[in-house]
């Protein structure tokens, strides 16, 4: 263990040996990253642990500079573990270098081995290495679907749960999810094009642009039309629209695009930070059947959406086949993508009856207007468990715990304990 000081904070990085696959527990081990926070005068003192379980899936946790945002309000009551999921941040990688030894068998029945199922596995292993009693958690977006299995899985190993836009369907298929998450989308983008009508004129040319010829963006990589589209991820973030908006504000110099353009496409569509995230983005609702690349199959019952309409539509959270091709960090993994999408016997990720009968005090932030995670599957998974209170407001966007990080937290504290 390493610890080391930030203003107002005591922090120590921590690894923790678990298996690759928990079926088999003397089998392959990984290892998993956390790092505990702690208010820097308390220190030595007996508080209990918080788990924070990051969005995604595929990205490692924050990396605090200090007590910023929602952690500012936890310190004030636990000792804070900030988890790199499998495969994230410090934890043993997966990318197309370390799996670059693998068969496209093998890496996709790796792949499968990190999901939110074993995400969850991996943190009661970690509870009980670090305490005796059970512990809070806090998921975010993927972390509260993770948070969502840890009570199905392990409800003995939480105090108290508190969810922030990742209440998921419990029965919902990946088709389910994306017929109506396009709805949301689309209406996403006739908001955004009522603000800005400029912008509409703007998204055309850039697309009339891209259809007319290759262009590509600095690391080599192709930008198609669709590629284009999927700038609509902003959309679900409070600031989003205005984002969307300033990229598209002046794309172009000389007649072709600008320098500056290609290289914000290029931070915005890479999966250079994250490839599980495109890797198991599907599969993190898959239960039983296989997904077929769900997001594309589903795009074509939404013409809107295609790549020649105008108004040009803006996509969301959907994970395509051609991302695959396109982005040289997951351009190795092709086959085994393919493998995952045609991946029938998912093991169920969340059990209704154990729901049903949950003795753990639950809160949960459901955003009426969320780009991600559907408002309806949310709202009927809080009524199927037991004694989950729910706040839902329009008054945040899919991203609320990190915009108004201590309110939206301190809420979900006060009402999990019956102070509000």
């Amino acid at each position: 263990m390493i610890s080391f000081r930030h203003p107002g904070t005591v922090l120590t990085d921590r690894l923790f040996a678990v298996p690759l696959d928990h079926s088999r527990p003397d089998g392959e081990q990984i290892e998993v990253f956390a790092r505990e926070v702690v208010a820097a005068g308390q220190a030595g003192a007996d508080l209990p642990w918080l788990l924070f379980l990051q969005g995604g899936p595929g990205f490692g946790a924050q990396r605090p500079e200090g007590r910023e945002g929602w952690l500012d309000r936890a310190l004030e009551d636990y000792r804070v573990l900030l988890l790199d999921q499998r495969g994230t941040g410090r934890s043993s990688p997966v990318n197309r270098k370390t799996l670059a030894g693998l068969d496209p068998q093998a890496q996709a029945g790796r792949l499968a081995h990190f999901r939110a199922d074993a995400i969850v596995l991996d943190a009661e292993l970690i509870r009980r290495q670090l305490t005796d009693e059970p512990w809070s958690v806090l998921g975010q977006s993927f972390g509260g679907m993770c948070t969502v299995t840890y009570l199905s899985f392990a409800p003995h190993g939480i105090r108290e749960a508190f969810i922030t836009g990742g209440l998921p369907g419990l029965t919902a298929t990946a088709d389910d999810v994306y017929r109506q998450t396009y709805r949301t989308v689309a209406a996403k983008n006739a908001a955004h094009y009522e603000r800005y009508p400029q912008d509409a004129d703007q998204a055309r040319r850039v697309a009339e642009h891209l259809a007319g010829g290759e262009v590509r963006l600095p690391d080599g990589s192709l930008l198609p039309v669709e590629a284009f589209q999927s700038a609509g991820m902003m959309l679900g973030t409070s600031g989003g629209s205005h984002a969307l908006h300033y990229l598209l504000e002046d794309p172009f110099a000389g007649g072709e695009l600008s320098d500056a353009f290609l290289y914000a496409m290029m931070e915005q569509i890479s999966f250079a930070t994250g490839p599980l995230y495109a890797l198991l983005h599907e599969a993190a609702y898959a239960q039983g059947q296989a997904t077929r690349w769900s997001a594309q199959r589903i795009r074509a019952e939404y013409p809107e959406f295609a790549p020649d309409a105008s108004p040009l539509y803006f996509t969301g959270e959907m994970i395509y086949p051609w991302m695959i091709d396109r982005d040289p960090v997951l351009r190795p993994f092709r086959r085994a993508a393919e493998l995952l999408a045609e991946r029938d016997g998912w093991p169920p990720l969340y059990d209704p009856s154990r729901l049903a009968a949950s003795e753990v005090p639950a809160a949960a932030a459901v955003y009426y207007d969320d780009m991600y995670v559907d408002r309806e599957f949310s709202m009927q998974t809080a009524r199927a468990i037991r004694g989950l209170q729910t706040w839902v407001t329009s008054e945040y966007e899919h991203n609320g715990l990190r915009a108004d990080g201590p309110a939206v937290l301190g809420r979900l504290i006060g009402m999990a304990r019956g102070t509000r």
